[in-house]
């Protein structure tokens, strides 16, 4: 086979006639759902946000704005295409050229991959500390759309992001076997939004930097809303003094997971035994919850600590949380259980939009790239939170989201007075097209 891209492909059939294919269909999209990611993103107003914050490195007017370049890319990241190489293809798409700002058949193609690659590479540090309070400023924006929050929940995580390569910052991590990045995630732990993504070197510790962006998302929600709770609730790797105190002296109520230990094990004893004995007599799982006080050595006074004890086939498990709420220990567990949303946000996140694909070389170039990933996982969770919400869809994770809703090939007509899209009539996502056409409002049937 050539690499003609019009070379046509024969294939044999069940019936009389043979299926020839080829790629000369002309002005057609493989993404026909882009237009929703536009109307989300007009909604938001997520990519002018980023882009005013965007340094200009041409010493000429370039021939795409700032803005239609961040569109391009974060669009591209939804629709599944995360490589800037991707941008050689893509440039030429109608559906994308046209919600970017030019006409699909007369308007010049967008961005190729050298551009996007010094689009990527023209963030300083300063800059995309900059993005990112613009990123909350929406998550702000988001929140309090229904008044004032009472409560917010902050569920702190880390993750592990594979490097490529001599990568800057790319360190060997014992725990997760690679040499990685390890981002450090925050979600509203009661509605999921994502409030910021703050990339961090392969050897850091996974509460590096933990505290500094806690007190400055705590100024923040404070200065917005005074009155409201602040709870935050993380895993062991976040279980450092410097994080208990500074949450003790700002009265926010904290349940972090605990690594164990052998005074953890002495507390826990007595529970394990217990569930040894209902397990023998009853051959089934057994859970049970207890609580007590501990002090590390290095605290200055003692904290409490929920436990579980539990027994099964496979063996013996103990768990331990520090918490400063006041449930019971079988409530208090099952609360910080739910944290496991939050990974699936990450999940959403990392494998949807391969936000695991920070291939740039310069470490800030990459934290720019993780921030273009998280404006796309905002615009594909708008989606989903609107279909949702109308009853039209039960929520789904972002991948089904995007096949289901993005991922439809339309034909592209530039017309005298209109552009017209052609879809195809029997797809499945009509429903939800109609549904969110009601929710944006402004589109009209």
């Amino acid at each position: 086979m050539t690499d003609c891209a019009t070379s046509g492909m024969r294939f044999e059939t069940q019936t009389t006639l043979a299926l020839e294919a080829a790629f000369d269909g002309g002005r057609i999209t493989s993404d026909g759902g882009l237009v929703w990611l536009a109307e989300a993103d007009s909604e938001l107003g997520l990519c002018e946000r980023i882009a005013e914050h965007v340094p200009e490195w041409r010493k000429r007017k370039g021939r795409h704005s700032l803005h239609a370049l961040i569109k391009q890319r974060v669009f591209q990241i939804a629709c599944g295409y995360e490589d800037q190489n991707d941008s050689d293809s893509m440039r030429e798409d109608p559906l994308l050229k046209l919600l970017c700002g030019s006409l699909p058949q007369s308007g010049a193609d967008l961005g190729s991959q050298p551009t996007i690659s010094r689009l990527e590479n023209a963030p300083s540090a300063g800059a995309c500390y900059r993005m990112g309070e613009a990123l909350f400023e929406l998550y702000l924006a988001e929140r309090g759309k229904e008044g004032a929050p009472e409560k917010i929940l902050l569920d702190f995580d880390s993750t592990d992001d594979p490097t490529h390569g001599d990568q800057e910052g790319s360190f060997y991590h014992g725990y997760y076997e690679q040499h990685i990045y390890h981002p450090l995630l925050v979600f509203d732990g009661q509605t999921g939004h994502l409030l910021t993504a703050l990339l961090r070197a392969g050897n850091t510790h996974g509460s590096n930097s933990a505290v500094a962006l806690l007190k400055r998302i705590v100024a923040r929600l404070r200065n917005r809303w005074p009155e409201v709770e602040i709870e935050l609730r993380a895993d062991a790797g976040f279980a450092v003094p410097v994080l208990y105190d500074y949450c003790e002296r700002e009265s926010i109520t904290y349940t972090v997971g605990l690594i164990t230990n052998s005074r953890l094990e002495e507390l826990a004893c007595d529970l394990l035994e217990e569930a040894r004995r209902r397990y023998a007599d009853e051959q089934q799982k057994v859970k049970l919850f207890c609580e007590g006080v501990y002090q590390a050595a290095s605290w200055e006074h003692e904290r409490r600590v929920v436990y579980k004890a539990e027994v099964m086939e496979q063996g013996t498990n103990t768990r331990f949380l520090l918490t400063t709420r006041n449930d019971g220990p079988k409530d208090l567990y099952e609360f910080y259980a739910r944290r496991g949303e939050s990974e699936n946000w990450i999940k959403d996140l990392k494998l949807a939009l391969k936000a695991d694909r920070l291939s740039c070389h310069r470490f800030i170039a990459n934290q720019f790239r993780l921030l273009l990933h998280a404006c796309a996982y905002w615009l594909m969770d708008t989606l989903r939170r609107k279909l949702v919400a109308s009853g039209a869809r039960r929520k789904m994770q972002l991948d089904t989201l995007r096949l289901h809703l993005i991922k439809i090939g339309g034909r592209v007509r530039e017309l005298l007075t209109k552009v017209r899209m052609h879809l195809a009539s029997g797809h499945p996502g009509q429903s939800s097209w109609h549904a969110l056409s009601i929710a944006f409002g402004g589109v009209r049937e």
